[in-house]
């Protein structure tokens, strides 16, 4: 009887520290390289974005958030056309490429106009509009990729590299900007990007060469348009209660966010009123969140999911957002701020986003894509225009901002409650499917 031969030592000692079966470590490089690619990319835009938003007065960017939502709505019928007629294995290179297109034009705008305020204006808002579209998109591959065993080990690895990305952009920006101006920058963020459309490509190819025993995901299904309508991916949110689940979990953090994002503009623009210092403020808090998330991730979110389940992740950060929360009613200084934003951040890439993408490993393809991108679009940015009213609102009504931090302390509460429910539900989807 033959013996399958063992792989080197060195590929098992890395296969152990990371916790990556040797068959799956092309397929984790190419996830890697996927979103390293995107979010440098992607955080070669953010540093300029926040201050494009700040250049228009922090009392304006309520209307900033209601915009980017407006577009997010206008968005997602062609989003829904191109999901329901392109092979789902295509939906991300399609979407990426009109992506890149976009960029092209508005390389061009700055390049014409680099002062216009609308010009900014609108570049803040298409910027949040397309990084939640690409990010859901990027991560819906995995979950038609990968099954929800490899999921828990996975998911958070493969994340480690977004976070790398997230490092890497701010400092591409700061040093390239002098030399390449905004419109060179958005070039160079182009040709990321398409390059992360290469990598997804490649991971449905592994899937093919390396298929599940069940069957499911098929290369013959992923070569298949997923078929239906435009909308969709609404409708299927409306009549499931695990989605619908998901999509309060969804609204419960980005109220959060956006209640922590105003004090940012807030305490940034009061204490940093030159542009490019506050441009290097957000590039400094962005590179301090993405290397916790990077350490958290590669050695430790894996492993706890594994063992103690999705559920942990959803709740462990919502618990200490609360905490801080209070600690900022109590001490409203920067320096408070700037430890709980960091940790809810790099606690939110670490733990919050593979727990959440985990939760898609358990349902039908067509709501991977659909269900997910609504989920990850319009409800994200309609809990964003919501929230961004109620805490505009609170200032105006109490110059201290206490009251906005002890309902946000109450928020992340009953945030922390959903993430325990969608948790114990993963669970039992995942017991119920054939071979598990």
């Amino acid at each position: 009887m033959s013996v399958s031969p063992q792989p080197p030592a060195p590929l098992r000692f890395l296969a152990h520290l990371f916790n990556v079966e040797p068959h799956e470590a092309p397929a984790v490089a190419a996830g890697l390289a996927m979103f390293f690619l995107l979010f440098t990319g992607y955080f070669m835009l953010r540093p300029v974005r926040e201050t494009m938003g700040v250049t228009g007065g922090v009392e304006n960017l309520q209307w900033l958030f209601t915009g980017t939502f407006v577009a997010t709505l206008a968005m997602l019928p062609l989003f829904g056309w191109i999901a329901s007629k392109v092979p789902r294995r295509r939906i991300l290179p399609w979407t990426f490429g009109l992506v890149v297109l976009s960029l092209l034009g508005f390389a061009a705008a700055m390049l014409l106009r680099p002062d216009d305020l609308w010009a900014a204006r609108a570049f803040y808002i298409w910027v949040s509009v397309i990084n939640m579209l690409m990010i859901s998109l990027a991560w819906s591959v995995l979950a038609d990729v990968f099954v929800s065993g490899e999921a828990r080990r996975l998911f958070a690895l493969i994340a480690g590299g977004a976070s790398l990305g997230g490092l890497t952009g701010p400092l591409l920006t700061t040093a390239l900007v002098g030399a390449l101006g905004h419109g060179g920058l958005l070039l160079l963020s182009a040709a990321f990007m398409s390059c992360s459309a290469a990598a997804a490509i490649w991971l449905h190819r592994w899937r093919d060469r390396n298929p599940l025993p069940s069957g499911a995901s098929s290369p013959e299904q992923r070569q298949r348009p997923l078929g239906g309508n435009p909308f969709a991916g609404a409708t299927a949110v409306f009549r499931s209660p695990y989605l619908l689940g998901i999509a309060l979990f969804v609204l419960l953090l980005s109220s959060v966010t956006t209640f922590l994002y105003f004090e940012q503009a807030r305490l940034i623009a009061e204490l940093f009123p030159d542009r490019t210092r506050q441009t290097q403020v957000f590039g400094t808090i962005d590179s301090v969140v993405q290397t916790l998330a990077i350490l958290t991730q590669v050695f430790l979110t894996g492993r706890i999911a594994q063992k103690l389940g999705v559920g942990v992740l959803l709740v462990a950060v919502p618990l200490i957002v609360a905490v801080g929360f209070l600690w900022l009613a109590l001490a409203p200084v920067f320096a408070v701020f700037v430890v709980v934003m960091v940790v809810r951040r790099a606690g939110e890439y670490a733990f919050v986003r593979p727990g959440r993408e985990m939760l898609y490993t358990v349902v039908p393809p067509e709501q991977k894509y659909k269900a997910k991108n609504f989920i990850d679009t319009a409800v994200y940015r309609g809990g964003d225009a919501i929230s961004a009213w109620v805490k505009r609102g609170l200032d105006l009504m109490a110059e201290n901002p206490a009251l906005a931090m002890f309902i946000g302390a109450g928020i992340a509460l009953v945030w922390a409650f959903t993430g325990g429910m969608l948790g114990r539900w993963q669970r039992q989807k995942e017991a119920a499917e054939p071979g598990s």
